[in-house]
């Protein structure tokens, strides 16, 4: 296990509640990008991947925890997604 991993995890953890607290607050989610948050998402489940094949300790939980706030994120930028309205001309 490398500490500066856990700590990178860690930072990363705080940054994904004040997104999620923001939408939630707020209900704009303009600005954000689906397709970043799926990337990061692809990107925890490749740390799990490493943890479960080669190096099994505690940090897959900070990988499991951070993807599920991106999964919350993801979720609430769907659910708040302003409809697109076509126009009657």
């Amino acid at each position: 296990m490398s500490i500066f991993e856990a700590i990178m995890l860690i930072c990363f953890g705080l940054s994904w509640p004040i997104s999620i607290t923001k939408a939630v607050r707020t209900k704009i989610v303009s600005g954000k990008s689906p397709l970043f948050m799926m990337v990061i998402c692809f990107g925890y489940i490749c740390g799990i991947i490493h943890k479960v094949t080669c190096a099994m300790d505690w940090v897959i939980v900070l990988y499991a925890f951070n993807m599920m706030l991106v999964i919350v994120d993801i979720i609430l930028y769907y659910r708040y997604l302003p409809e697109k309205r076509s126009v009657v001309v």
